[in-house]
């Protein structure tokens, strides 16, 4: 049984947003069931699915006034840099890597999930953002300026953020 399986706790009341992340949840356990011929196969549609996960969530941030440089898109690079790494290893024979990453994995989903993602779900319910258009209907719900944190209480600093998110 994989470590992590969907529940309500991980749902952010959006459907486009809870669709990925379900389908995160699902291939993340494909990855931990895998047997070791068909591990590193499983592991790539993973990294690509995070791939087009992140690269959606990070257009809806920028769609919506989030920074560049806010702590939610730099972990997402750090955490892709790091299931690239995994590819890498697993090409080359080393597949031990792959299953500690899934581990990990598991364990740190549900904590972004629940905070950084929870964060960006307000905020796009806030402004009425509809991903399929990019149209964002209450642009007056919109901040002044650019966001440079995660949205929530406890990033507002980007120099911290940037250190934060290669912890976390």
């Amino acid at each position: 049984m994989p470590t992590l399986q969907w529940s309500e706790a991980l749902a952010m009341d959006l459907a486009f947003m809870d669709n990925t992340h379900r389908e995160f949840v699902d291939l993340l356990g494909c990855v931990e069931e895998a047997d070791d011929p068909s591990l590193l196969d499983q592991w790539r549609a993973l990294v690509d699915h995070t791939q087009q996960h992140f690269d959606t969530e990070d257009r809806w941030m920028r769609d919506t006034q989030f920074a560049s440089s806010n702590c939610h898109s730099v972990q997402h690079r750090v955490v892709l840099q790091v299931l690239r790494e995994g590819v890498d290893l697993g090409a080359s024979g080393d597949l031990k890597p792959i299953r500690q990453m899934a581990r990990e994995l598991a364990l740190w989903f549900p904590q972004h999930a629940q905070s950084m993602d929870a964060a960006l779900a307000l905020h796009l319910r806030r402004v009425g953002y509809d991903p399929a258009t990019g149209i964002v209907h209450a642009p007056q719900a919109l901040p002044l300026e650019m966001i440079h944190g995660c949205a929530g209480s406890s990033c507002s600093d980007p120099a911290a953020n940037a250190t934060d998110a290669v912890v976390a």
